[in-house]
């Protein structure tokens, strides 16, 4: 059950075509879809605007299957992570228009592609080896109805090269940056923007980067502002963060909540 879904099925109660039981049959049904191993949510896209993410790793290549055609049955597109070459056989197996992102390790089914929003997510990353982490936020959020600009192999070791961008900076709406090693990225990005800037610490880096929560710490207590950090080498995570920053209107008035109570005289 998606937004228009949920539209036409209340045209259809209102024109008399569909009687109140069959609606509400239908709606439960909807609700959630039992696999036995699996319980698959139907209305995550209308509470959050985009069908359930299928997390791959740990499931079998046809478990990971059997949910994506469960999704797909009921919504127009799809997304799972962290999936590998025999998991995207077998989906794409029951899924023909299946595609498989090598490097960000995704799977994806665009049958109709939601509308971009106006603003750009950026997505830099500090290093190649960081490409990945970067690749599974930039797929996130390509899927979800966002327009990505890519900058990569952007550190702080060089740090006239992400200078030469700061022009691409400045005209995104949100920033996701990728950093490993010792994770300066995010900071220094925060400094030249007004943007939010959401941080991924990755795995990358020598002993003492502890797989990667040396960056994590870094990261954490960044004296930029307007950093959010989310876990180690969670390119889903932040692309998905930003998608929901990017969806939020430009302007507008913030509504104030009524408190209950007695009216003053």
């Amino acid at each position: 059950m998606n937004e228009s879904r949920l539209i036409a099925l209340l045209h259809a109660v209102r024109a008399g075509t569909l009687d109140i039981p069959a609606a509400t049959r239908r709606l439960k049904s909807l609700a959630t879809h039992d696999l036995d191993f699996a319980k698959v949510d139907g209305h995550r896209a209308l509470r959050k605007g985009f069908p359930e993410v299928i997390y791959a790793e740990g499931k079998t290549p046809a478990q990971v299957a059997a949910i994506a055609k469960q999704i797909v049955a009921h919504h127009h597109n799809l997304l799972a992570t962290r999936a590998d070459r025999a998991t995207y056989r077998a989906v794409k197996r029951a899924l023909p228009k299946a595609r498989y992102h090598e490097v960000a390790r995704a799977i994806t089914v665009c049958h109709r592609p939601l509308r971009n929003r106006p603003g750009v997510i950026a997505v830099l990353c500090a290093g190649t080896t960081d490409i990945p982490v970067a690749e599974e936020a930039a797929v996130t959020a390509e899927i979800m109805g966002n327009r990505v600009v890519r900058i990569f192999d952007a550190g702080v070791a060089g740090i006239h090269r992400l200078l030469a961008d700061r022009g691409t900076l400045e005209g995104s709406r949100v920033l996701v940056v990728v950093a490993g090693m010792e994770g300066a990225l995010p900071s220094v990005v925060a400094g030249l923007v007004s943007r939010p800037v959401v941080a991924v610490p990755t795995s990358v880096g020598y002993g003492a980067s502890f797989g990667g929560l040396a960056a994590l710490l870094g990261m954490l207590n960044s004296c930029g502002s307007g950093v959010t950090v989310v876990n180690i080498d969670n390119g889903f995570g932040a692309g998905y963060a930003a998608s929901l920053i990017n969806h939020l209107p430009e302007k507008g008035p913030c509504p104030v909540p009524r408190r209950a109570g007695r009216a003053k005289k």
